[in-house]
């Protein structure tokens, strides 16, 4: 099979459905397929690397693949808990601690339910102050892509946050800082 197109087309059809049957066992259906998709992609790319037999090379490069996407997830919520740590003693010592908590803990868990580009759009704009032009070059898209991407972002945080359980309002005396969530859905 010298022919790359016929050796790719031979691999795929000889070992998609094991490489698709590894990645199930490791993550759920819609991300197995997608690792499954990648692993073929990295096969093709790398076409002269893939020795014979195939499976085990195949097999590793989704294995790869499933930790880049653990890691992903732990770099998501790492973030979530750096944004906690936010606080400062100044904010403890005017705020009812109490309170602060609870809406903390809704802010955190509205935002724990974004996907990492949903963070990272609401992050660009919000966290680094980027316009969304700006943000859109970041992240390699056009701005009409990234505004579309930011609105869908900002309704889901605002769903998200308004599903958390209802925190009482704190004096307007002691509204100094913005909370996370509902700063980023504006």
């Amino acid at each position: 099979m010298d022919d790359p197109e016929t050796r790719f087309t031979h691999l795929y059809d000889t070992h998609y459905r094991r490489v698709l049957a590894y990645a199930l066992t490791h993550a759920e259906s819609g991300a197995a397929e997608d690792i499954a998709s990648e692993t073929f992609l990295v096969a093709w790319q790398r076409l002269g690397d893939v020795p014979d037999p195939a499976l085990p090379w195949l097999l590793g490069v989704a294995r790869n693949l499933l930790y880049k996407q653990r890691d992903k997830g732990h770099r998501r919520r790492a973030l979530a808990t750096r944004v906690a740590a936010l606080t400062t003693p100044q904010d403890l010592a005017t705020w009812d601690v109490a309170e602060h908590v609870v809406e903390r803990e809704s802010a955190l868990a509205a935002i724990a339910t974004l996907t990492e580009r949903e963070l990272e759009t609401l992050t660009l704009v919000n966290w680094h102050g980027l316009d969304p032009r700006a943000a859109a070059k970041v992240v390699g898209c056009s701005a009409t892509a990234f505004f579309v991407r930011l609105h869908r972002a900002r309704k889901r945080l605002a769903k998200a946050f308004d599903s958390a359980p209802a925190v009482p309002a704190r004096p307007a005396a002691h509204r100094h800082f913005p909370d996370v969530a509902k700063e980023a859905t504006r």
